[in-house]
């Protein structure tokens, strides 16, 4: 575990970002109060994994509201 005050966080956060991937870290203030930094990882996923909704309108719905919506 690596302790920083404020200030050497602000000077240093680069390397207090690359620090965390691999051990705890953390800032102190002033007044005493502690705050540690996290790595998290990246949740991969994909835009267009959306969870589906139910709902009463059919294909020929959905097709006419399309119909509709080209005619300009």
């Amino acid at each position: 575990m690596r302790i920083y005050t404020y200030s050497e966080a602000r000077q240093n956060l680069s390397e207090l970002l690359s620090l965390a991937e691999n051990e705890e870290v953390v800032i102190q203030r002033r007044d005493g109060k502690t705050f540690t930094v996290n790595f998290k990882q990246n949740e991969v996923k994909s835009p267009f994994d959306v969870s589906g909704i139910n709902t009463k309108a059919t294909t020929k719905n959905i097709l006419d509201a399309v119909e509709e919506s080209r005619k300009l």
